[in-house]
């Protein structure tokens, strides 16, 4: 079994960044490491770590909200280290196919082209092949957050709306991804600006994104508007984060999970605040909402990073090392750097010398970092369960507890 990720850090301040962004335990683990006398004044520049370009957090203030402030909130017990399955709860897939019936066709309406080529750009993604991933958490998420509102679990129409437009950010970031990266494949086949060439994928993507920001336009929720449009921002941040690397090496992990969530996890956090603004006016609840979809979100892209080492290109869906090609250090890499330091000269030159992917390839697969990449993302998991439980009973709260484990135990 793999040393637990915590322990595999030689630095207390490494050790620190990881741990405030993990899930809320940073205090613990601080207090602890404290106690056995492994601070150091250089530790405490990394005891205040950004969060979500909102407040600053340290670790004489937790960074989740107060469990039991709120006496309309679900009083749970406290959440086990394991995260078992229910045979007896629905698939989370399942349950939201009857509001996801007709998603594609209802997007590509937004679409609506008269220009042919244009009409099959943008329709090229939305074939009604992908996972629906995000739109899925949204609907069940909305419908836990009505049943918790006392609304009987009935979908609003905007809140449809909102796992829609879920789904046009998501692909166009995709689109305009592919052109940065110069990706050959993307779900299996052949990506747009390989079929039609980097100027019509950029201007695709940027037709997607419009349209979907007329679709949140017409919603007519001015705090909705706002939530979504941070997305927007988090997108474009998160790739200039990616663009960049972080010469001291306790920095890296701080920034890779900055990155992480601003490219992968805003857009479901966000998705689902702004469903629960539209039934519940607690900001509570709202956090409840935002703070689950970060977790998931922060959780499945940490996956994403480890099927990079893991998993053939055919299940997949893109080459192998598609990251290290890209110059990029996931967690596999930075977690395998305190086994094997010749990582960090590689990771400062974007792996761009010759012999360097297969060299770190090597490197990770002989260490423990894809054990502690995934003992990482249980934790993220775990944080997510902890988060959602404390909405009232239902098959949807259910639902997105037992899809933390899908989401850990995915093979593509």
């Amino acid at each position: 079994m793999a040393v637990p990720w915590s322990r595999c850090w030689r630095s207390s301040t490494g050790a620190a960044v990881v741990l405030d962004w993990c899930c809320g335990f940073s205090r613990r683990a601080f207090t602890h490491a404290a106690s056995a006398g492994r601070r150091t004044d250089s530790s405490s520049a990394a005891t205040q770590v950004l969060f979500r370009q909102g407040p600053v957090y340290n670790f004489n203030k937790p960074m989740t909200i107060a469990r039991h402030r709120n006496r309309c909130l679900y009083t749970t017990p406290q959440v086990c280290c394991s995260i078992r399955s229910d045979a007896k709860l629905k698939d989370p897939f399942s349950l939201a196919q009857k509001d996801l019936q007709n998603l594609y066709e209802d997007i590509k309406k937004q679409l609506l082209v008269s220009k042919a080529e244009l009409k099959a750009l943008c329709d090229y993604y939305f074939d009604g092949k992908g996972k629906a991933f995000r739109p899925m958490i949204v609907i069940l998420m909305a419908r836990a957050c009505n049943v918790h509102s006392n609304k009987a679990g009935v979908l609003l129409p905007a809140q449809r709306s909102i796992a829609m437009i879920s789904e046009m950010i998501h692909t166009a970031s995709l689109v305009h991804d592919d052109v940065i990266d110069d990706s050959d494949t993307r779900r299996g086949k052949n990506t747009i600006n390989k079929v039609w060439g980097e100027r019509n994928a950029i201007l695709a993507g940027d037709f997607i994104l419009s349209a979907a920001s007329m679709a949140l336009a017409r919603i007519g929720n001015n705090t909705v508007v706002s939530v979504l449009s941070q997305v927007t921002e988090d997108l474009v941040r998160g790739e200039f984060m990616q663009l960049g690397s972080k010469e001291n090496e306790n920095e890296r992990f701080k920034h890779y999970l900055e990155k992480t969530f601003k490219k992968t996890a805003s857009l479901i956090a966000n998705s689902c605040k702004a469903v629960s603004i539209l039934v519940n006016s607690d900001p509570e609840v709202h956090e409840i909402a935002y703070q689950y979809g970060r977790n998931v979100g922060i959780a499945f892209q940490l996956v994403d990073d480890i099927l990079d080492f893991t998993s053939c290109a055919n299940r997949l869906g893109k080459p192998s090392a598609a990251d290290l090609k890209l110059g990029l250090a996931t967690g596999p890499v930075l977690f395998a750097c305190q086994q094997f330091p010749e990582l960090h000269a590689m990771i400062m030159r974007r792996f761009s010398s010759d012999g360097d992917v297969d060299r770190a390839w090597q490197y990770v697969l002989k260490s423990d970092g894809v054990e502690q990449t995934n003992y990482l993302a249980q934790h993220y998991c775990q944080e997510a369960i902890r988060q959602i439980s404390r909405l009232q009973p239902s098959t949807e709260r259910d639902a997105l507890i037992q899809l933390t484990e899908l989401v850990l135990r995915r093979d593509k």
